[in-house]
């Protein structure tokens, strides 16, 4: 049976869930996972259905789209109806370090994270062998102070011609610019380790390992024109000791990095994150969606 996903933002106010509730009965459709957050502070209201079609048919997403209209009116409402069999189709953007590239590539191949990666794009050849083995397009886009706005119009060409729906930065070591991050708003999503601002530059490891830190993890968050200030999706943790090397931060570090990104993407795609200011609501996966899709 296919499954459907409606999200809806709007202004708070009495009726919303009942009044799409009934939309749906009324189209034959059967909700299956509702999730809803009321912001008291700023008076914004989000909700996100799983629905599916009674008769085990499939819907018809122009018609029920179209057909929500006056109540999306009524409620002023910005809202997408979606089928959930329609893998997003992402780029994945790398330089020199590949634990994130790796690990997602690994995800996508045993179907634990259900996304059409559309290409690889990198300002090194380093992984080039490893993308092609996948079938999957591979592009090395040098970037330099001197070419750099030609390199990010070449990126942006490839985004476009692959039809891609969402940038994952695996560990790309670029900024980007201004522009691009307001073009891709809501759609380009980073990773870092959490010691920032704290511990910045080239070696943050090892500059906690000489502060002796109790935790070490990561975050991942959507790009904004502000470096490494965007709304976060997901975050962890993981302790580390006084016994430990530097090298066992890095390593323990390399793997919470690849653990938040696959989960911050495996939300997005899902549709279960909403921008709330300079903040996100995340609603959580529905029961079963992370064993059924073999999420590690």
């Amino acid at each position: 049976m296919r499954k459907y996903a409606l999200t809806v933002t709007c202004n708070s106010t009495r009726g919303i869930v009942a009044a799409i509730a009934n939309y749906l009965a009324d189209n034959a459709c059967n909700i299956t996972d509702s999730s809803q957050f009321d912001d008291k502070e700023t008076g914004n209201f989000f909700m996100r259905v799983s629905f599916e079609a009674d008769d085990e048919g499939a819907v018809d997403l122009n018609k029920i789209t179209d057909g929500f209209t006056p109540t999306a009116q009524k409620f002023g409402m910005a809202y997408e109806f979606h089928d959930e069999t329609q893998k997003m189709k992402v780029i994945i953007m790398v330089s020199r370090f590949g634990h994130c590239l790796n690990d997602l590539l690994y995800r996508w191949r045993i179907g634990a994270l259900p996304i059409d990666i559309v290409g690889v794009i990198s300002n090194h050849m380093d992984y080039q062998k490893v993308v092609v083995n996948y079938d999957i397009p591979f592009h090395c886009i040098k970037v330099t102070p001197a070419n750099k706005p030609d390199a990010e119009a070449r990126i942006m060409a490839v985004v476009e011609d692959a039809g891609a729906d969402l940038i994952v930065l695996a560990r790309y070591m670029q900024i980007l610019s201004d522009e691009m991050c307001q073009k891709m708003s809501g759609r380009i999503i980073n990773i870092h380790h959490s010691f920032l601002p704290s511990f910045k530059g080239a070696n943050p490891y090892k500059q906690a390992f000489q502060r002796g830190v109790k935790l070490i993890g990561a975050t991942s968050h959507y790009v904004t024109a502000d470096l490494d200030e965007g709304p976060i999706i997901e975050q962890d943790i993981v302790r580390v000791t006084h016994a430990q090397s530097p090298d066992d931060y890095v390593s323990l570090g390399r793997d919470v990095e690849s653990q938040v990104l696959a989960r911050a993407i495996h939300a997005h795609i899902h549709r279960r994150v909403f921008l709330n200011g300079n903040k996100t609501v995340v609603f959580p996966a529905s029961p079963g969606s992370y064993a059924s899709e073999r999420m590690g």
